[in-house]
């Protein structure tokens, strides 16, 4: 029988041991950037508005600034949206991975072969 080998790599910011930010957490704040709305990344995400809520929260006081800003309801509705830092981070976290993957890419096929 053939076996199925596969190298995968994911990254993740550890604050003080504890994780900050991630694959999950950038995508959020993709979601929030294209949604205008935390209630409505969450539901595409399909994960809570509390847990999303939660996740912004910690974003908003462990980071060094601010990743998003709540506009509360009131006739318009409320929102959300990324700050400069939330854009940033967001930014070059996806660009880091980008350059990780195709890092990976670039060695699998001999590595796998090792295996």
């Amino acid at each position: 029988m053939k076996t199925k080998k596969e190298l995968r790599a994911r990254c993740w910011i550890d604050i003080d041991g504890k994780k900050f930010f991630g694959p999950g957490r950038a995508q959020l704040l993709m979601m929030i950037d294209k949604n205008g709305s935390l209630s409505k990344a969450a539901k595409e995400m399909g994960m809570s508005y509390r847990k999303a809520w939660s996740m912004v929260e910690d974003m908003n006081q462990r980071g060094q600034q601010p990743y998003v800003e709540l506009h509360k309801g009131g006739a318009q509705g409320g929102g959300a949206e990324l700050t400069e830092t939330g854009k940033k981070v967001l930014s070059t976290f996806l660009s880091m991975n980008e350059k990780i993957t195709a890092t990976i890419q670039q060695h699998t096929d001999e590595m796998l072969a090792l295996i």
